[in-house]
């Protein structure tokens, strides 16, 4: 897989790699791509069936993540999505002052200053 993308997007470029060359190299073939952020799963991963069996039946070795990939788009076993989390109820706001407690603390400021001189 080869990382695409940016910084909290990613995207990935399902790649036939010589295992010699870096992560992000230059492939061989791109086979396929995978988006984890699209929100349906069937819609995530597409592939190149017939150019992955023809690699892999000459030697290539697909990795871990890449084969779950595999089995899951040949058998369309994504799962169910979960339901998105329950938003919080939205915090109460502190009571506004009325006038009268207003004028009370006017006053407690007042007898605290006199006192201080």
């Amino acid at each position: 897989m080869k990382k695409m993308g940016r910084t909290h997007r990613p995207f990935y470029r399902i790649c036939i790699m010589d295992s010699r060359k870096p992560r992000d190299g230059k492939a061989i073939e791109e086979v396929g791509t995978y988006d984890p952020m699209v929100r349906d799963k069937s819609k995530r991963v597409t592939l190149k069936l017939d150019r992955i069996d023809y690699w892999v039946s000459v030697g290539a070795q697909a990795s871990e993540k890449v084969e779950v990939l595999i089995r899951k788009f040949r058998d369309n076993n994504w799962g169910t999505a979960k339901d998105a989390p329950a938003m919080a109820a939205p915090k109460p706001l502190p009571p506004e002052p009325t006038p009268e407690a207003e004028a009370s603390s006017e006053e407690t400021a007042e007898t605290a200053s006199e006192a201080d001189a």
